[in-house]
């Protein structure tokens, strides 16, 4: 039977632990903490956004049975336009997922320091962390084993471990249902929460995602009319880690803090009000948090780059055993020198404000090629929607560069 229920699971696993990384609990966190429950609806926009590109890096995927970097390549023919938008895919999904894995790493860590305490180590005056080395080596060590079924089965326990401790952490705090309804239906943009709301945003629809599942989907369905499966399995993937978000952010409102600037501080911040045990819970989900990204970025690098250069894009391959153990060798580094959490989010953020729309609106030309797609090209309803996604991410891209950067 649980033979069964392993080989029903598609790809979304790995999306699921893509999608609910300690950047994603950090900004969940800082959201709650500052603004309650009222942006809430933001993050519902996200979810809804991202089952929407995501469905249509799925088709892309599944129907032309090319990975997106592939499609890219093979469909821009002006020169300078192509080798300019891979360029910048290359650039942005490898320094930004190094950025993702660093702040990965730290956050594990922080769940780890939260649970056992510092491990530290010393070479003449400077102090450096142990737990990066840790972590780095367990993702590296679930990698290299070059299975997809070790990888996918790895992540479900630990995708099912982080649920369970954010959402059962949200009962203890009893939250009030008719002030989430609230949150969920009102749009309310308090002072100061502009780049809150753009971060919620950002942290939901992640560009590395849907190159991410544009591959995996064709590793585990091969007919067209697997899609409907594919969708299925993506919009479990996609719901688990929103409604993962949606607690986070219900649980931090019960804090009245505002001196807590990770989901490390939430841990220590409910003790005093719900007892050791939700401080346990919030840590285990934030160390699970964090492995289960360190293993999806890289993958996700790895994919991209062998992509870009038309190079094997399989697990047991040198070149993409080599692009994953750079991530996160450089994820471990930037992780063991100490440097803050947020700072790293949010040069992860930059990044991701660049591609975004760039990828966006190549995802809606490519669903509305009829020699790629076929029957399975976008409708006009579809359409329509992309269309406001796109112009969202758009204007997502320029307030979080300009917010970001003054």
């Amino acid at each position: 039977m649980l033979n069964k229920f392993f080989k029903n699971i598609g790809p979304g696993p790995l999306i699921a632990a893509a999608f609910i990384g300690p950047g994603t609990v950090t900004i969940c966190t800082l959201a709650g903490v500052k603004f309650g429950t009222d942006l809430l609806w933001s993050l519902l926009i996200a979810i809804l956004a991202t089952i929407v590109l995501q469905s249509m890096a799925v088709k892309a995927g599944l129907i032309t049975r090319k990975n997106l970097t592939q499609i890219i390549i093979d469909e821009l023919k002006n020169p300078i336009i192509k080798y300019g938008i891979i360029t910048l895919i290359l650039l942005s999904i490898v320094i930004g997922n190094t950025a993702y894995e660093s702040g990965n790493i730290s956050g594990a860590v922080l769940g780890l320091e939260t649970l056992f305490g510092s491990l530290n180590f010393r070479i003449d005056n400077n102090v450096f962390n142990l737990y990066p080395i840790i972590i780095g080596l367990i993702s590296g060590f679930i990698l290299w084993s070059g299975k997809f079924i070790i990888i996918e089965r790895f992540l479900i326990i630990l995708v099912v471990i982080m649920s369970f401790s954010f959402v059962l952490t949200t009962f203890f705090t009893n939250p009030d249902v008719l002030t989430i309804f609230k949150g969920l239906l009102y749009f309310k943009t308090p002072n100061e929460s502009l780049l809150t709301i753009m971060a919620l945003i950002g942290t939901t629809i992640v560009p590395y995602n849907l190159f991410l599942h544009a591959e995996l989907v064709k590793k585990k369905w091969f007919k067209k009319s697997d899609l409907p499966f594919a969708y299925k399995d993506l919009i479990i993937a996609i719901s688990i880690g929103g409604f993962v978000s949606l607690c986070i952010i219900i649980t931090a409102s019960n804090i009245d803090s505002f001196e807590i600037n990770n989901a490390g501080d939430l841990a220590i911040g409910l003790e005093p009000i719900f007892g050791i045990f939700a401080k346990y819970l919030i840590a285990i989900g934030l160390f699970a948090a964090g492995i289960t990204s360190t293993i999806t970025a890289p993958l996700a690098a790895a994919f991209v780059v062998c992509g870009c250069f038309g190079l094997p894009s399989n697990l047991k391959s040198l070149y993409f055993k080599f692009t994953w153990i750079l991530i996160i060798f450089f994820g471990v580094i930037i992780s063991t020198i100490g440097l803050k959490l947020i700072s790293i989010i949010r040069f992860a953020q930059i990044t991701n404000g660049m591609l975004l729309p760039i990828i966006a609106s190549l995802l809606l030309w490519i669903m509305n090629k009829s020699n790629l797609m076929g029957y399975y090209k976008n409708s006009f309803f579809k359409n329509f929607i992309a269309c406001l996604i796109v112009l969202l991410s758009f204007l997502l891209s320029i307030k979080t560069i300009l917010l970001i950067i003054k």
